[in-house]
């Protein structure tokens, strides 16, 4: 209460002058700017996980895409094989006036088959890059969601140390924080 010149504060006003005039102080405001941290760095690691699982499907779907077209070359490869086959069988059974024709077949058909399995074959070697990649991805994918994870422990271990106020908490606190941006630092890398 005021009155000519003389005022009064109640506890709370002081507290809330004394806070909003200094920066936070002590373990508790050091660990609401350590979780504001790790927060935000586990946010974008999730995101990072989030990302590389969505290309492993991406990369896991083209790779059975190229798989399904190579399966398709191979039965166009057996179905020329198959021509062949008649067509050798022809020249045995027919008189000497058909042959020339089936030899002809018989030589178109060996053409064909090798450019049917040539785009196989690269059909096949293009499913297994998909492959591959998609399993490159999902490492990562699980590296990131490492890093995510050991970071949510962290946060929940400085509210823990918040609220027992216990110091070496503090310390578990910033050990897994940085474990946890050290595996960032991995997934990053690629390793």
């Amino acid at each position: 209460m005021s009155g000519h010149g003389f005022h009064v504060h109640g506890p709370h006003d002081h507290e809330m002058e004394h806070a909003a005039q200094h920066e936070p102080k002590g373990i508790a405001g050091k660990l609401a700017v350590l979780t504001a941290i790790l927060a935000t760095i586990g946010a974008s690691f999730s995101y990072m996980g989030g990302a590389t699982q969505a290309n492993a499907g991406l990369y896991k779907n083209e790779a059975a895409i190229k798989k399904t077209e190579a399966a398709n070359q191979w039965a166009y490869y057996q179905a020329k094989s198959s021509k062949q086959n008649l067509a050798e069988l022809a020249v045995e059974l027919v008189g000497e006036d058909k042959k020339v024709r089936f030899k002809e077949d018989i030589e178109r058909y060996k053409k064909e088959k090798v450019e049917i399995k040539d785009k196989a074959e690269k059909l096949e070697a293009e499913s297994s890059d998909w492959n591959h990649q998609s399993d490159e991805q999902i490492h990562l994918h699980h590296r990131w969601a490492q890093a995510t994870t050991v970071l949510q422990v962290s946060i929940a271990m400085a509210a823990i140390a918040l609220l027992t106020k216990n110091r070496w908490m503090t310390f578990v606190t910033v050990g897994l924080g940085s474990v946890g941006i050290v595996l960032g630092a991995l997934a990053w890398l690629h390793i």
